[in-house]
């Protein structure tokens, strides 16, 4: 008999990338499963999930908070015909679990599968949880966590303590010593769709890197929009960098960074933990509640990483931060073996024994 399970969610890399972890980790303990990514109708989400082969559902809604009055109104009367839809949807996948993995296209889903008698579920990757999640919290059988912080705003009964799902393959550092360059190198990241912020400040920072003589690296993932500028500007600069738009094998580019700059999503955050990488954390100032500040500083205070406010992050205090750590390989050192203690090798498999135990007994569709 085939288990089937719908992961709900989406918007960005940081929901979708954990929900990949999880059917990966129930393909391997249950062959026989059938796998459906309900999503939204960004185009990242696609690009993200077509290496991995899984059926995609999309669903017209969008987020209401930050929006303006409009966005909000149009946003509203999307609820109803995305309710019908995933209705139909689960009717004729008849799934024997949801899991919500955050972003707007989990709500209707999981608030329909509940309804529908499906046993649910949802993982809130950040500290602070996200606003789905928060009404989710009410409505689904059990919750997982990433962060402890994030269990004051959980019901309690439900609520367990998973860490964030990460694919395994950054468990498995048979490349690392492979892959490290003999020159200092550097990743840069801002996320799934690139950050013109960190963008800016790592150019300006590169070039007073060369200024000061130094040798170094980058690797840098600069998001499908600021691709080509940020590449003609490290060209320009005679700056030796490799830019990407998206990056598929990010856990290879990881095995040859000596140091990370990285927005603090909580995939990240677990991306570090399982790589041992040292960081340079720019947590993004906009995201919702400043979740970001709050996954930043539980690395912080291991002792894995710096914390840079994007409105103090500048040319001086990135390149000092770097060449410091291009002269101290002891504090690099350190500062890996701090990120790994953060790190939770079994999440996705955790929370897949928590859903085949929650789905026994409770399909009635």
């Amino acid at each position: 008999m085939t288990y089937r399970i719908v992961i709900a969610g989406g918007g960005t890399g940081g929901h979708i990338f954990p929900g990949i972890a999880v059917a990966k980790a129930l393909s391997e303990k249950i062959k026989l499963s059938e796998i459906i990514f309900a999503i939204g109708n960004k185009p990242i989400e696609k690009e993200i999930l077509a290496p991995y082969g899984y059926k995609t559902v999309s669903f017209k809604i969008e987020g209401i908070k930050g929006k303006n009055p409009y966005k909000i109104t149009k946003s509203l009367f999307m609820i109803p015909r995305s309710l019908f839809q995933a209705a139909s949807f689960l009717k004729d996948f008849s799934p024997d679990v949801v899991l919500g993995v955050g972003g707007y296209s989990s709500g209707p889903v999981c608030l329909t599968a509940k309804l529908m008698g499906i046993a649910t579920a949802i993982h809130e990757q950040n500290s602070y949880p996200g606003l789905t999640n928060r009404i989710l919290n009410k409505v689904v059988d059990k919750i997982f966590i990433s962060f402890e912080e994030s269990k004051r705003f959980f019901c309690h009964k439900k609520t367990i303590l998973t860490g964030n799902p990460v694919r395994e393959v950054f468990f498995d550092h048979f490349e690392s010593d492979t892959c490290r360059n003999d020159v200092f190198t550097i990743f840069v990241s801002g996320g799934s769709q690139g950050s013109t912020a960190i963008n800016n400040i790592i150019i300006t920072a590169s070039c007073l890197l060369k200024e000061q003589g130094l040798t170094f690296k980058i690797i840098h993932q600069a998001g499908q929009n600021d691709y080509e500028r940020i590449s003609a500007l490290y060209k320009e600069k005679g700056i030796d960098a490799i830019v990407f738009p998206f990056i598929d094998d990010i856990k290879k580019i990881y095995a040859q960074a000596d140091v990370v700059i990285a927005r603090a999503g909580a995939s990240t955050i677990f991306e570090l933990a399982a790589m041992g990488k040292p960081s340079i954390l720019i947590p993004f100032p906009y995201a919702a509640n400043d979740h970001q500040t709050e996954n930043a500083r539980s690395m912080a205070s291991c002792g894995g990483a710096f914390i840079i406010p994007q409105s103090n992050a500048d040319k001086h205090n990135i390149s000092t931060i770097i060449q410091n750590l291009i002269a101290d390989k002891d504090t690099l050192k350190r500062m890996g073996d701090s990120a790994k203690t953060l790190a939770k090798p079994d999440a996705a498999e955790h929370i897949t024994d928590e859903l085949i135990e929650l789905s026994r007994g409770k399909k009635t569709i």
